[in-house]
């Protein structure tokens, strides 16, 4: 059933992170989140940075080459 979106209400939806990486050196490049997404700190190493995420919750949806030093990992939590 739809529901309407009202001002002051708890989202409800997907909550998406992008993280960029380079997978060689297992360095955390950067990262990208929807509003009122939870976090947590990021770490220098892409592993690690990785691990947290999916430890709170997050789901790895989608993982691409970018460039020839850089994936890209998506991750959705309900």
């Amino acid at each position: 059933m739809y529901q309407h979106t009202m001002i002051g209400t708890a989202w409800r939806g997907h909550h998406v992170v992008l993280l960029r990486c380079n997978p060689f050196t297992n360095e955390f490049l950067s990262i990208s989140t929807s509003f009122e997404a939870p976090t947590e700190p990021s770490h220098i190493a892409c592993a690690e940075t990785l691990s947290r995420f999916l430890s709170i919750g997050y789901k790895i949806m989608n993982a691409t080459m970018i460039s020839a030093t850089e994936i890209q990992y998506v991750l959705t939590k309900k």
